[in-house]
């Protein structure tokens, strides 16, 4: 199988470790700060109420299984484009499940084509002025443009309205990176991997129009 070999220019990665405390992420820096996941932060502020009428259709007990299987899935599939991205020959083992490789397929399609000089993959970050911690999937540049590269699984297409969280998500992570290690980062690009769909959704977008919105969320 064809593949392609990327040039790294990786930053020095920071050294945090995660705790559960009352069910929710934290990110604990080296001064022994506690600082929420930026998946846990958004949870918090945004309008879940959509979710909670899912759950309540479908039933908590198939909810939370679904919701595990996702999890999985999503795991899986970050794991082989992490271990392509960083040119590891066998990028898939041989036990992996024919359904996460098929699905990494359109997303290294995208990686393929417009992903190069990476800086950071799975890259740790944080921010105590931000009030939260991460890590980001992919910083590379996209197009010759230096991004936060998000992967995403999904079981439908979707439409730009449903996913906000996505970009404040890669917003933040901007922030933080570029606070960290001063380089500009002025692109956003979320590649999702559809089931049944052979080409992925992938959004790209200008950052700067999210940074206003990610403040009114996080000081709500």
């Amino acid at each position: 199988m064809s593949r392609k070999i990327f040039k790294h220019t990786f930053v020095p990665q920071l050294e945090l470790t995660t705790e559960l405390i009352d069910g929710k992420r934290y990110y604990v820096l080296p001064d022994g700060t506690k600082l929420k996941s930026v998946t846990t932060l958004l949870a918090e502020k945004l309008d879940n109420s959509s979710l909670l009428e899912w759950k309540k259709k479908v039933g908590e007990e198939k909810a939370n299984m679904i919701s595990t299987q996702a999890a999985r899935r999503g795991t899986a599939i970050h794991s082989i484009a992490e271990r392509y991205l960083l040119n590891e020959e066998k990028y898939y083992s041989s036990n992996e499940m024919p359904v996460n490789i098929e699905s990494f397929q359109p997303i290294k399609r995208v990686l393929d084509a417009h992903v190069d000089n990476v800086l950071g993959v799975e890259l740790p970050l944080c921010s105590k002025a931000l009030g939260c911690a991460g890590r980001t999937d992919l910083v590379a540049e996209y197009d010759g443009v230096p991004s936060i590269i998000d992967f995403k699984t999904s079981k439908k297409l979707k439409d730009k309205e449903w996913i906000e969280s996505y970009f404040l998500q890669s917003t933040l992570y901007s922030m933080m990176f570029e606070r960290i290690y001063a380089i500009k980062i002025p692109r956003i690009a979320i590649v999702i991997t559809v089931d049944h769909e052979p080409d992925p959704q992938t959004f790209v977008v200008d950052r700067a129009q999210f940074v206003n919105r990610v403040l009114e969320v996080i000081l709500s």
